[in-house]
């Protein structure tokens, strides 16, 4: 057999609203927050028994968002700047083939009052993002701290980030709803989410954080969150 129809078997409600600024790899941000919600009739208690056990699951899902674009047989990783082709299979990039993909996610909690959901955090997944399938994530065979990352062997400072007082004053008014929000704008921002060829200390970017609107640039300094505005 050279085809197989695969079933989604639950959908992700995250904070990343929008593909530009999501982690390139999953754990970068703690403090992104996601639920994945089982969908009939995978949605019962029974399928995630003894689940909660473990502390982080494997996630198996579908990139979505650029699934109709089709694949490319080589890619421009931003690891190497964006400027530097390789081989899609040597690469975790989004236009593959077969448009699927894996995270690791720390499970907090799991729900099953109505229906079956699943609290995470640290993932990197779009809102909505299809999910194929769940596995335990086990340290003593899944973690291999003496593995080769090759080209993608992190070697980089994260970026500083600073916030404006104007930032300041809507963070403390967003407190209440969004505890975490500080925490994951800066470990977002750490990451550089800019394109490696993107060296404009003018420019002003914005990224879409649940309801919201970062408003930042870069400087030599690093990092700096203008504002925070409802999207």
């Amino acid at each position: 057999m050279s085809h197989w129809n695969m079933q989604a078997i639950g959908r992700i409600e995250s904070c990343y609203k929008e593909k530009f600024a999501i982690p390139r790899q999953p754990g970068l941000t703690p403090s992104a927050e996601a639920i994945l919600h089982l969908l009939p009739p995978y949605d019962t208690p029974d399928a995630v028994r003894e689940l909660a056990q473990f502390s982080h699951v494997w996630l198996v899902f579908v990139f979505h968002a650029t699934a109709g674009q089709g694949w490319r047989p080589t890619v421009r990783p931003p690891k190497l700047g964006g400027n530097q082709r390789v081989g899609v299979f040597a690469t975790r990039s989004t236009f593959r083939p077969n448009p699927i993909g894996l995270s690791v996610a720390r499970l907090e909690r799991i729900e099953t009052d109505n229906g079956v959901r699943l609290h995470l955090a640290g993932a990197d997944l779009l809102d909505g993002t299809p999910i194929l399938d769940i596995k335990p994530y086990l340290a003593y065979a899944d973690a291999l701290p003496y593995a080769s990352n090759g080209y993608a062997d992190d070697g980089g400072q994260p970026l500083p980030v600073r916030f404006s007082a104007e930032a300041d004053a809507q963070l403390l008014a967003l407190q209440a709803r969004h505890p975490r929000l500080r925490s994951l704008i800066a470990e977002v921002l750490a990451q550089d989410p800019r394109p490696g060829y993107a060296d404009d200390p003018t420019r002003r970017y914005g990224m879409a954080l649940y309801d919201l609107n970062i408003l930042w640039c870069c400087d030599a300094a690093g990092a700096l969150v203008i504002s925070i505005l409802p999207a």
